[in-house]
């Protein structure tokens, strides 16, 4: 049995220069767009890199999202709050619009009606000053790419390569509006070609939750930098080790394992929702510790007396994923509060049931109740804004803490 002492903790963020960064420390952001833009709430990966990397100075979401939006078919059921009022009301300074994907069902002689609506969608946000302020700023997200799922994806090629066209038209309208673009599409394609990795989506079309975690990182480094994913190279050998995003202090070699403090100097990333191997071009945005020249055997890696993962000396010698200690635990905590405070912003936005407004039931005492409700869960939304920027201080304080792991 071999012991490692590791996690010792003291975390320290330094946040890198946003100067040229699409999205600032502050910003009131808008996500507009059709089911890719609306499921980001859900599963809340690049919210909490967006929160991890602006934690001084917290970003603010909104996510405006509609199933099925397109530019010109964004049908709202009667009596629904304008678009402008809900932006003017969240102070918005920066709109994140997904659009595309609906669009491309029209072919490639749809593009060019594309490029002239997007035009049109610009326009008609551009010189607004919904903070009261300043212009908004305006950020363009490409569709993703068509995933291959057999007969269950007829024609997936020829949709690619509208999804291809759409694309290309969308990163001219933003390069001649001199806007900010993120190519997903071209992303997805190259990760869609890795067979042997999970399906990203499961239909084609509509990300899984581990689609979600494949594309958030990557789009948020083109909206803010943010640090690289924790590297731990220690060898048993000779007693040494190395460390990116975290300081690794003395070696100790004890009965053939080792036995050392780490010091935390970035955040953990957000660990992928799969057991199975990521994608090739995404193993690099894990946190991994290596340990080399084990003795032959399979070692059991425990924090604070705690099992987290079992592997032989060989996988060691590769390198492991970490993604179920404390402090990512404690970040995973963190996005189920942000999936928290999304979810009371949609019942205050989008009441799910319109029979209550308009149909039937709006005499009756639910009906009646339905306005001071919506008000109350905006409300609740906001304080949890509040509480987002609270809750990052106790991730750092868990991550922080003294843990000691075995092997």
């Amino acid at each position: 049995m071999m012991l490692f002492r590791c996690f010792c903790l003291a975390l320290s963020l330094a946040l890198p220069s946003l100067a040229e960064s699409p999205i600032r420390p502050g910003d009131r952001i808008a996500f507009l767009g059709n089911t890719f833009a609306d499921q980001l709430r859900i599963y809340g990966y690049l919210e909490t890199l967006l929160f991890q990397r602006t934690i001084e100075n917290p970003v603010s979401i909104r996510n405006l999202g509609w199933g099925g939006d397109m530019l010109t078919a964004r049908d709202r059921p009667t009596n629904f709050p304008t678009e402008e009022s809900t932006l003017t009301a969240h102070g918005t300074d920066v709109i994140i619009a997904c659009f595309g994907m609906g669009e491309s069902f029209a072919g490639e002689d749809g593009v060019k009606g594309f490029q002239e609506d997007l035009n049109d969608f610009i326009a008609s946000h551009q010189g607004k000053k919904y903070n009261g302020e300043s212009e908004v700023r305006l950020i363009l997200i490409s569709p993703i790419a068509y995933e291959n799922h057999g007969i269950r994806t007829p024609n997936w090629e020829r949709r690619n390569g509208e999804l291809k066209a759409y694309t290309r038209a969308m990163n001219q309208v933003s390069s001649d509006a001199g806007l900010p673009f993120v190519d997903l599409n071209r992303l997805a394609s190259k990760l869609m070609e890795d067979y042997n990795a999970p399906k990203m989506t499961g239909n084609g079309v509509n990300l899984n939750d581990y689609g979600y975690w494949c594309v958030s990182r990557t789009l948020a480094d083109s909206l803010i930098s943010g640090a690289e994913s924790w590297r731990l190279d220690v060898d048993a050998g000779s007693a040494k080790a190395s460390g990116r995003g975290v300081k690794i202090g003395e070696v100790h070699v004890v009965g053939g394992g080792v036995r050392f403090d780490v010091i935390e100097e970035t955040w953990p990333s957000i660990g992928a929702p799969t057991s199975e191997r990521v994608h090739r071009l995404l193993d690099g945005q894990q946190d991994r510790l290596t340990v080399k020249n084990l003795s032959d055997g399979m070692y059991l890696l425990t924090i604070d007396g705690e099992a987290i993962t079992t592997a032989n000396n060989k996988r060691w010698g590769e390198g492991i994923p970490l993604s179920t200690t404390p402090a990512h635990r404690a970040l995973e905590e963190y996005r189920e509060a942000i999936y928290d405070k999304n979810i009371n912003f949609v019942y205050s936005w989008k009441a799910l049931n319109q029979v209550h407004i308009v149909g039937e039931r709006r005499k009756s005492t639910s009906g009646r109740a339905l306005p001071a409700e919506m008000i109350e869960f905006n409300n609740i939304a906001k304080a949890k804004d509040t509480e987002l920027s609270a809750n990052a201080l106790k991730v750092k304080k868990e991550i922080a803490k003294a843990q000691t792991v075995q092997a």
